[in-house]
């Protein structure tokens, strides 16, 4: 189930109205906009647009209510996290979360994520992410592990689902590389580093 289709089926029903955290280019926004809902989209590089401002969470000033939140790949960066959480309890009673877990990149996993960026590199199409996820970890140290993550959200939401799914692929944008990851950690040959988690404060 790509996203758009998890956040939706997650969401109450438009016209609900909704923020998103950590927008990115806008696609999502763009998607809940069109689906109907009351989207306001938040990303200090935000597109320009009536759904977005240029803004972080903790610059926000509207008191919503909100009757959602959706935050995809960006609660591991967010610091102090639990202050960031209590903000988002306070603003929606429903947050649906995509989330990255640096820590399941083990060595089995390790290992497969960068042969593939091997092979697509010698195939031509160079992916847009680190050759060398030992370097990647030593410019990247402060993420939130999903052992710190996941009890952040759990200490204001009760958790409704969590999902433990591939992630790399995102990384990798190889042609087959989404469903080679999904076989490969249905396998348990590698660990999946990406997570859903859905929850009610």
């Amino acid at each position: 189930m790509e996203l758009n289709e998890f956040v939706l089926t997650h969401l109450p029903p438009p016209p609900a109205r909704v923020l998103e955290v950590g927008c990115g280019r806008g696609e999502l926004a763009l998607a809940l906009s069109e689906a109907g809902y009351d989207v306001l989209a938040i990303d200090p590089h935000a597109p320009e647009g009536a759904l977005f401002r240029q803004i972080t969470l903790e610059e926000l000033d509207d008191p919503g209510p909100f009757d959602a939140i959706v935050a995809a790949r960006v609660l591991h960066h967010v610091e102090p996290l639990p202050a960031a959480v209590d903000k988002l309890a306070a603003l929606a009673p429903l947050l649906v979360v995509d989330e990255f877990a640096p820590e399941r990149l083990d060595a089995p996993t390790q290992e497969w994520y960068e042969a593939q960026h091997r092979i697509l590199t010698a195939a031509g199409t160079e992916p847009q992410a680190p050759p060398d996820l030992d370097r990647w970890r030593e410019e990247h140290s402060d993420l939130h592990p999903s052992g710190f993550l996941l009890p952040a959200l759990e200490a204001r939401f009760e958790r409704r689902l969590l999902e433990w799914r591939p992630y790399l692929y995102r990384w990798l944008d190889g042609p087959s590389t989404q469903a080679l990851e999904q076989a490969m950690v249905a396998a348990g040959a590698i660990r999946a580093a990406g997570y859903r988690w859905v929850g009610n404060r």
